[in-house]
């Protein structure tokens, strides 16, 4: 595979059908990608019962910290189920106004993914990026899975951008990512076809 080909910074949009209930209707902003393998986030579903204000609180990450004193919009920001793969890791996907040389992934030209505790206790500082979502867990892929699954139409792919990571709904984001490619979700068909 080229570079070109890999899905660095792309999403994934599960097929009607697809087998894996864990994915249903899942749109999966992809982290990582090469013939090693895959990681990505899904974006479009939230943990049950869970808010960063309820990590913060787990974590004990502001015991006399005086300084720590986040916006009740943060601590009512609720917590994605990131996929199937380590569910009890924590990952934030941001902008890249937060980056941290030794623990910041760069995925896309303003887009970042970082998982140390480091970037949970700046946004409760309000020093964190100007647009993050937090998630436990990942979908991981071995390599050449993912290309299989995507080959036998398990996955859409396409572009991801700002507006559809942070400004949309959850519940909105897998319309939305559809309609990126002009397809309407009643539309979709579980049944592949082959010419």
């Amino acid at each position: 595979m080229n570079k070109s080909s890999f899905l660095d910074g792309q999403l994934l949009i599960a097929m009607p059908g697809m087998g894996d209930t864990r994915f249903d209707r899942s749109v999966i902003y992809m982290c990582a990608h090469s013939e090693q393998g895959a990681m990505g986030i899904i974006i479009n579903k939230t943990a049950p019962m869970m808010r960063f204000g309820d990590l913060i609180s787990q974590l004990d990450l502001a015991p006399g910290d005086e300084d720590m004193a986040p916006p009740p919009d943060l601590m009512d920001m609720p917590v994605l189920f990131g996929g199937p793969v380590e569910q009890e890791r924590g990952f934030v996907l941001h902008t890249t106004d937060y980056f941290t040389a030794d623990s910041s992934l760069p995925v896309a030209e303003n887009i970042a993914l970082t998982a140390t505790i480091d970037i949970l206790r700046a946004m409760a500082k309000g020093k964190g990026p100007q647009r993050a979502m937090l998630a436990l867990g990942y979908a991981g892929w071995a390599p050449g899975q993912l290309e299989n699954e995507i080959q036998h139409n398990g996955w859409l792919t396409c572009a991801a951008d700002e507006e559809l990571l942070f400004g949309l709904d959850y519940d909105e984001r897998y319309a939305a990512a559809l309609r990126k490619l002009k397809i309407d979700p009643g539309m979709l068909s579980s049944d592949a076809g082959h010419a």
